[in-house]
């Protein structure tokens, strides 16, 4: 059997606590996501049910559930008797897909400056400021952290479930694409102070400039995809 090292997710699952209502499928399913995003788990590399239940310490019909969710969002094929196999980050589809997240992240970023709630509006203001000192500070590991908070807080402030649904895949595929190119090719501070345009704009409730500087942001993010050829 392989070891836990050599699966490329070495994760320590009782370390997750997880979210309230959380199954065991939900479970493997946000490690092994977490996994294949960060390049931990490489595009091409084939899975086994098998060894991903070693690796989370968990049975084999939450791993099973979790890659056909991932599966179904583009992160893995699944090959019939033999387990999985990790997607190629691919160019042209990675285009593709922004053209999507435009059409929705312009929404979302409309939707939340017009519903976010007060104190919404006030952990936009200072996601905005922490995003702005991250790009001063060319801080990458606080600009990551700051990206994620920045993506959950949008969605849950649009009040959409459709958009949520649609953007979660897509952020996904996203992500993993900006953790493969972005040491050689991002801008960091540019990346970071548009996000933080966006966040400001929300945080005032003018769903213009919002949408606006959302496509800021995305027109930023086809710029960094190109330069990756």
């Amino acid at each position: 059997m392989q070891s836990k090292e050599s699966t490329g997710l070495a994760v320590d699952a009782s370390s997750d606590s997880g979210q309230g209502g959380d199954t065991m499928t939900d479970r493997a399913y946000r490690q092994i996501e977490e996994a294949i995003i960060t390049l931990r788990l490489r595009p091409g590399q084939v899975l086994s049910e098998t060894q991903l239940a070693d690796s989370l310490d968990m049975g084999r019909t939450p791993v099973r559930e979790a890659l056909q969710r991932l599966a179904r969002e583009g992160m893995i094929t699944v090959l019939p008797r033999r387990g999985a196999l990790v997607s190629e980050i691919n160019l042209s589809r990675q285009l593709m897909l922004l053209e999507l997240r435009r059409e929705i992240e312009r929404l979302c970023a409309r939707k939340a400056a017009q519903r976010a709630a007060p104190e919404e509006r006030e952990a936009f203001s200072a996601l905005a400021d922490q995003l702005a000192k991250a790009a001063s500070e060319r801080d990458d590991a606080a600009f990551m952290r700051l990206d994620l908070q920045f993506n959950q807080m949008l969605l849950a402030a649009s009040r959409n479930e459709f958009a949520e649904r649609a953007m979660h895949r897509i952020q996904g595929l996203s992500r993993r694409f900006w953790f493969q190119h972005y040491r050689e090719s991002l801008d960091l501070e540019k990346c970071a102070m548009l996000h933080s345009k966006v966040a400001r704009a929300i945080a005032s409730g003018d769903g213009d400039k919002a949408a606006a500087a959302s496509d800021d942001l995305i027109d930023y993010i086809v710029e960094f995809t190109r330069s990756t050829i």
